[in-house]
């Protein structure tokens, strides 16, 4: 089978490549496939400035969460490379003042004390209800946290305190765009990402039912479904 475009998969805060796993098993038979290091750089500009610096000339684009603050900035720079866009459980907005400070407390926290990762209490705002009995699931999410580990941690939380607003930037995307989002994601919830769906020419929504904020764990076969679908139309 001839492969498409080569996909880049950015994951989101406190994330590795573990995050898109089941796209990477799936996906490589139609698409040369790269995970870039997100947890080096203190802002989203710099972070994206290193994707671009190594990728191919035309690709297209993942990101979750987090992963999808930093392929807005890509876009940003280089709209013309990016020619298919998939924002993921992710939000075109900047932080408000008060999300700002509940990080900062959170990375004081960090600072002052032992790096705990994703702890129990954190879990039911990333997975839906239904999930939190997984072991396996509970695992993986708590595995990619101390893998990603403290320092990489406010850095990340620093370059996402940081970001831009993207609101402006939608209506000027040409990249064929799919927009996917868990039904039950109480960190960016749909009515975001309709904001986003809304906002770009053209673009698809995908809800994605009974779902928290880890589509691409919580959900595999389902959004690898759709990318497959949007990576080959």
């Amino acid at each position: 089978m001839a492969k498409s475009l080569p996909l880049i998969l950015i994951p989101g805060l406190l994330c590795t490549e573990a995050l898109w796993r089941h796209q990477i098993e799936a996906l490589s038979d139609i698409s040369d496939i790269w995970v870039p290091d997100t947890t080096r750089r203190h802002t989203i500009t710099e972070t994206a400035a290193d994707i671009l610096a190594v990728a191919p000339t035309e690709f297209a684009l993942a990101g979750l969460s987090m992963g999808g603050y930093i392929a807005f900035e890509i876009v940003r720079r280089s709209p013309k490379r990016v020619k298919k866009l998939a924002l993921l459980d992710t939000n075109a907005r900047a932080d408000l003042p008060e999300q700002a400070a509940s990080r900062r407390v959170g990375m004081n926290q960090v600072e002052q004390g032992e790096f705990r990762g994703v702890t129990d209490t954190l879990i039911p705002s990333l997975i839906h209800a239904d999930r939190l009995g997984d072991k396996d699931l509970v695992d993986v999410v708590k595995t990619m946290a101390m893998d990603v580990g403290k320092e990489a941690y406010i850095r990340q939380q620093t370059a996402i305190i940081g970001r831009r607003d993207n609101r402006p930037l939608l209506p000027t995307i040409t990249a064929d765009t799919l927009v996917v989002v868990g039904r039950e994601d109480a960190l960016t919830p749909p009515k975001v990402a309709q904001e986003m769906a809304d906002g770009i020419p053209g673009s698809e929504l995908v809800i994605i039912e009974k779902c928290g904020h880890l589509s691409t764990l919580e959900k595999p076969e389902e959004v690898t479904s759709h990318m497959r679908r949007w990576l080959t139309a």
